[in-house]
Formats: C-alpha cells, sequence, structure tokens
C-alpha cells in the first residue's frame, strides 16, 4: 500500500499492510525542535537548523529526508497564523535559551524579563504587551493572562468572538499555498483549518490577540462552565455560525484532498479526573460538535479528529454521539483509560490515534527493552481489526533521549515485521 491507502484502510475499521505513523501532521502530534535536531544527527541526516513551526510547544518541523526515514504516512496542511498569531515564513535564525541554533518565523519577536524569562509578543508586535512567557530551564511557551477589561456584570460575547471572524483573501490565498504544496504527496492529509475550537483552553488567553477582551483567564473560564452557561451558549453558537460558513469557503478550495480534518482540541480530562461532568458536556459542547460534524460529514469525505488528554473514557460514547471519527491522544496512563477496555468498547467506533507510548514517563524514562513492550503490547491491542494510527501519547517531550525514540520506531517495526535500526 502507498501511505494514503494504508492510512484510510485503518481510518476504515480495516487492517492495513502495516500500522500507518504519523508525527507531525498537527500541534498535537509532534516532536519538540530538540528531538527533531537529535534524531537527524543519530540518522546521519544533513545538518541543517530545524524550523519551529508551532512556537507555543516549539515544535520542529520534520524535513522530507527525515519523513522518509522515519516511514511517515500522514501530513498536515495549516492555517496561516501560528498562536502567537503570525504566519510560519520569511524564516530567520535564533538561538534558544539552551542553546540550538534553529529557524524561526521572521515575526518571532521576543524579549528577555529581568527575571531572565523569554517573552513573546503577539503578532510579533513588540510595542503590544507580551502574550508569553518561556521560564528560565524551560523548553515552552506559556500563555501571559491578559485580562484587563473583564467586567463580570457587563459581559459582552462579541469580546470572546474576536479571533472568531470569517476567513479572509489572505488566509485562503495561503490555504491554496497548502494544498499546492501536498497535492502530489502520496501521504494521507490533516486539515488543520482553525475556526472550530470550541473553548479549547489553549485558546482562551488569546495569546495571538494584541488587547484581548471578554473572559480570558483559564480558572474564569472554567468556572464560567459553570456558572455562565448561558453566555457560553451565545458564544458557541456564534461561533458556530462563523465556522461553517467558513468551513464552506475552505471546502471549495481543499476539496477531497484532505482525508482527516483537526476538530478541536479543548481538554476534558485530568490525570486522574475530568474538567466537567458528562452531563455538563451534553448540554454545553455537544449541540455544537454535532453542527460541525454533521456539516462536515454530509458535505465532505473528511473525518473529523477530537483531541482531548486525560481520563476521558466516560466520555467516549459521548465523542461518538456527537459525530466525532477519530480521538486522540489516547492517554492511558490517565485513570479508567485501560487500552483493552477502550478498544473492546470503542474501537469499532472510534479510531485511535496515539496511545502507543507513555511521553510522561517510559518514553523519556524508560529502558529500550520497556519501550519495546509498551509499543509492542499497545500495537497488538489497539491494531486489532484496524481503526489505529501509531502515534505518541501527545508531542515527544524535549530532551527525550534519542535512542529510546529509536527504540521506539524499532519496535513499531518488529510488529509490522520490518528490519529495525
Amino acid at each position: 500500500m502507498i501511505p494514503r491507502e494504508r492510512v484510510k484502510t485503518a481510518l476504515h475499521h480495516q487492517v492495513p499492510d502495516k500500522i500507518p505513523i504519523d508525527f507531525s501532521s498537527t500541534a498535537v502530534t509532534g516532536i519538540h525542535v530538540t528531538v527533531v535536531a537529535a534524531l537527524r544527527d543519530r540518522l546521519d541526516l544533513e545538518k541543517i537548523p530545524v524550523k519551529v513551526w508551532e512556537p507555543y510547544q516549539m515544535l520542529g518541523w520534520l524535513d522530507e529526508d527525515l519523513k522518509a526515514v522515519l516511514g511517515i504516512d500522514v501530513e498536515g496542511i495549516f492555517s496561516l497564523n501560528t498562536l502567537f498569531g503570525f504566519p510560519n515564513e520569511n524564516w530567520k535564525p535564533f538561538r534558544t535559551p539552551w542553546g540550538q541554533e534553529v529557524l524561526v518565523p521572521g515575526q518571532f519577536n521576543t524579549t528577555t524579563a529581568p527575571s531572565g524569562e523569554l517573552l513573546i509578543y503577539p503578532q510579533g508586535d513588540t510595542d503590544a504587551p507580551p502574550s508569553g512567557r518561556m521560564p528560565t530551564s524551560s523548553f515552552y511557551f506559556d500563555s501571559i493572562i491578559r485580562q484587563h477589561h473583564f467586567n463580570p456584570d457587563g459581559l459582552n460575547v462579541e469580546d470572546n468572538l474576536e479571533e472568531f471572524k470569517p476567513i479572509t483573501e489572505r488566509e485562503l490565498t495561503h490555504l491554496k499555498r497548502e494544498v499546492a504544496r501536498v497535492r502530489n504527496s502520496s501521504r494521507a492529509i490533516v486539515g488543520n483549518l482553525g475556526g472550530t475550537g470550541l473553548g479549547d483552553i489553549a485558546l482562551v488567553p488569546a495569546p495571538f490577540l494584541k488587547h484581548p477582551k471578554g473572559i480570558r483567564d483559564v480558572e474564569e473560564w472554567y468556572i464560567s462552565t459553570v456558572t455562565r452557561q448561558d453566555y457560553l451558549h451565545q458564544i458557541f453558537s456564534a461561533q458556530t455560525e462563523i465556522a461553517l460558513k467558513n468551513l464552506r469557503k475552505i471546502h471549495t478550495i481543499v476539496g477531497d484532498l484532505i482525508d482527516v480534518v483537526f476538530v478541536c482540541g479543548t481538554d476534558f480530562g485530568t490525570q486522574t479526573s475530568s474538567f466537567c461532568s458528562p452531563a455538563t458536556f451534553e448540554a454545553l459542547y455537544a449541540p455544537y460538535y454535532k453542527q460541525i460534524n454533521r456539516w462536515i460529514h454530509e458535505n465532505t469525505s473528511w473525518l473529523t479528529f477530537k483531541h482531548s488528554c486525560g481520563a476521558v473514557e466516560a466520555f467516549m460514547p459521548l465523542f461518538i454521539d456527537a459525530g466525532f471519527d477519530i480521538i486522540n491522544p489516547v492517554q492511558c496512563s490517565a485513570a479508567g483509560m485501560n487500552p483493552d477496555r477502550l478498544k473492546q468498547r470503542y474501537g469499532d467506533k472510534l479510531v485511535f490515534w496515539g496511545g502507543a507510548i507513555d511521553t510522561q514517563k517510559t518514553l523519556p524514562f524508560g529502558s529500550p527493552e520497556s519501550i519495546r513492550a509498551e509499543v509492542l503490547s499497545r500495537c497488538e491491542i489497539f491494531s486489532k481489526n484496524g481503526g489505529f494510527i501509531f502515534n505518541a501519547i501527545h508531542n515527544i517531550q524535549p530532551m527525550t533521549p534519542v535512542e529510546n525514540i529509536i527504540a521506539m520506531f524499532d519496535a513499531l517495526k518488529e510488529f509490522n515485521g520490518e528490519k529495525g535500526g
């Protein structure tokens, strides 16, 4: 099978010739820039500075030579702007706080705070207040909460809709370029189109806006899911209306080139519990997910991708009922997320995109033997009757030993009946 056939076979719950692999088709299936560089060195690829394509998490771009060596079967197309509101273009050199020479977008502008933190600015505008900080000895940015205009007695829905606008001609032109970039690819394509992330906590602080208004504090947002549901319904209803209009325009450009669309990254689970009850999910979120997924399924050939970390076993039937086809990252270490039970209960309805290796403990700190054992076990469980795309549980974290990552790929090759190395 060519990669796209392999992926589509698995997506339709059939058994492909081997388990398909994704790394870096989305911002939740990627690899930190430190690890991308280490992999290139370990595999004797050309020594080039790695592009930081997702600056919030400092994810590194996988060039074609690395994708080919790793056997990647999926790639993504992406909306115009990063989470900090500037496009991935006009690349320039940058030396990270840990000393790595990388390439960053031209509007990736930073300053250093007296505390030593690295500060980054929305839309690259250093005259605006910074919207992200990278603490000393860290490898990522955290959003800076800038809730300066919050009035609990005078909330205005428009304030939380500022980032949800009709898609612009510039954005549509960018998507045309993305389509041209991947048109001749043999890989399956994931569309990261934006605009459908209802309540995604990474978006709430609006690190891409210079002066965000409305509810922008993470704690206040979670409180509002209980105390201000009427207000959030107004937000989600308006967001969904805008999103559907945008999807119609996007579909005229993208058509059936993409196989999967990333719909939403809202996390509903913690390590041990959930951020809301299943009843709240059904009342507050599900009606709008259903509208979006219904439009996609009725008007396109795309399958829909839902990301949620944590203990979400109780939400799986609700994700299915809301129309999602794919769940990621399948955090098997969280409470109740037993891989055998997940596959038995939901494997005929949901594709498990991830779950192959724990990136909190096993991959960064385990031995090659423990990595091999976990990968082989997860592949055995999740690949039965198809419905499995190989990926780690969320992004591969910074400074993960490269030999452990090679051990992960070798274990997959062993399961697939290929030669490792």
